[in-house]
């Protein structure tokens, strides 16, 4: 039986085979970049028949649909991530996390956002110190129920 890390090493196989783009693949499911490379590395779960676009787009053993479309785990193999790119992310909630909270609780009351009905984008922006990335993140406010 086949695992969402073997599924992954398969997508990630045959995208550079193909020479494919997250976007290009995205564009093609109907679906944004950043979900589809999520679900395609085995964190997110993909809508059937979008599982079923996607193993046809890069001839994917049949047996993949399903488990494309099986609910994750989410478990995270190492807790501090070493690779930079990764890493600066985790830096920054580390950094900003308790600030991004503050500000959160204050223009919305105690709850969160969400990460289940959510959005992400990464853009590039040119700037005259050089071109940065922005990453803009939206989430439904989630209010913790008090009883």
């Amino acid at each position: 039986m086949m695992t969402k890390d073997d599924v992954a090493l398969l997508i990630l196989t045959a995208k550079k085979a193909a020479g494919l783009t997250w976007t290009g693949i995205a564009e093609t499911l109907g679906l944004s970049p950043v979900f589809t490379h999520s679900a395609c590395v085995g964190m997110n779960a993909f809508p059937q028949a979008k599982a079923e676009a996607l193993v046809a787009l890069l001839g994917l053993p049949d047996e993949a649909v399903g488990v494309l479309a099986q609910s994750p785990d989410k478990v995270f193999a190492q807790t501090v991530p070493t690779d930079p790119c990764i890493y600066r992310f985790y830096e920054i909630v580390g950094v900003y996390g308790p600030t991004l909270k503050a500000l959160i609780h204050e223009e919305f009351g105690d709850g969160i956002m969400s990460a289940i009905d959510f959005e992400m984008s990464v853009t590039r922006q040119a700037h005259p110190k050089g071109d940065r990335v922005k990453v803009e993140m939206s989430g439904k406010y989630l209010q913790y129920n008090v009883w």
